[in-house]
């Protein structure tokens, strides 16, 4: 019996003008390919008298657009960054939730270096969540910078009127930088470890322990989607806000 395989680097498959091309790049052309789909249908099917579908999906934006408002206390930043927000969310849970789809991880081809699958869930790929930890990042930075001005925002971090406010500015600076890994690394370590954990069920009860780990791991899914884009709302909150 062959023993279960982790690779936490994603899977070269090709090679475009150059460019590697990985398993979970191709994944996530596939997850932006379904959420323009998505979008475009949603979109030609607004009615302005709105039936049921409609009317839920409006209460559900609005109750999210009002969250944003009410954390951000801008009407007008909400407006800014309700697309980015929602994107981000909807990227995640559409990334999370077709790990789940017959053929990822499954299908594929072998050589001389064993099985590499043609798909493979996108945020296993460390790349892939540090390039969204690195948006919300810049996005972060340059809304502090924009709303309250370089030298207001700098002063958060460069305070030389007293001895104490130097160094807690010193830890804001590296308190921003941890943002970064731990935005990457915490969807990156949550994804994986439950993709391991499912392979694991799988290798020693295959008909009894993957379904309800399965639903589980939906579940964190969703979490982990919404986590990110709540911490990334919150950060933009508290880079916006002035020090004192």
């Amino acid at each position: 019996m062959d023993g279960i395989h982790v690779a936490l680097a994603a899977e070269e498959i090709g090679v475009f003008f150059g460019v590697p091309i990985t398993n979970t790049l191709v994944t996530s052309v596939i997850v932006m390919a379904l959420l323009v789909v998505f979008a475009v249908v949603a979109g030609s099917r607004v009615k302005l008298v709105p039936g049921r579908v409609q009317t839920l999906l409006e209460l559900l934006l609005g109750s999210i657009y009002d969250y944003i408002a009410e954390v951000l206390e801008s009407r007008k930043l909400a407006r800014a960054f309700f697309p980015l927000l929602v994107t981000l969310f909807l990227f995640i849970l559409t990334a999370n939730l077709l790990e789940f789809t017959p053929g990822i991880g499954s299908v594929g081809f072998s050589d001389t270096h064993g099985f590499t699958p043609l798909l493979r869930s996108v945020n296993t790929d460390l790349n892939v969540t540090l390039a969204l930890a690195a948006i919300a990042f810049a996005v972060i930075e340059v809304t502090g910078v924009a709303v309250l001005g370089l030298k207001s925002y700098a002063g958060k971090f460069f305070n030389f009127r007293s001895f104490i406010g130097f160094f807690v500015g010193i830890i804001e600076i590296f308190s921003e930088l941890a943002r970064l890994i731990a935005f990457s690394f915490r969807l990156f370590g949550n994804i994986i470890a439950g993709e391991i954990l499912i392979l694991v069920a799988i290798f020693f009860a295959p008909y009894i322990a993957p379904v309800p780990l399965m639903a589980f791991e939906v579940f964190v899914g969703f979490i982990q989607a919404a986590i990110f884009s709540v911490l990334t709302l919150f950060f933009i909150k508290l880079a916006i806000t002035p020090a004192h």
